[in-house]
């Protein structure tokens, strides 16, 4: 899974949008906070939040889940590519 900042795609490529920043913001939190109430190493939250993870663990999920009450949906965003349709 590949998570970018913006909603390009590369050659037409699905993408996945990561709503951390967002949540966080909503929230209030800051990286270390919820690197330190998830569970989570600073690293792995610090890329989500920049949106450069190439890819994220279930674990990752539930505990990001579980700490802001919310599901999937809420924390990542599938964005279809240009040329999706195509095979």
């Amino acid at each position: 899974m590949t998570i970018g900042r913006s909603a390009m795609h590369r050659e037409g490529i699905p993408m996945i949008k990561c709503h951390l920043s967002r949540l966080m913001g909503e929230h209030k939190m800051r990286i270390a906070d919820v690197a330190e109430q998830s569970g989570l190493h600073r690293n792995t939250v610090s890329l989500l939040y920049r949106e450069t993870a190439v890819r994220v663990d279930m674990d990752t999920m539930d505990r990001l889940c579980k700490l802001f009450k919310c599901g999937v949906g809420d924390i990542f965003e599938y964005i279809d590519g240009p040329d999706s349709d195509n095979p």
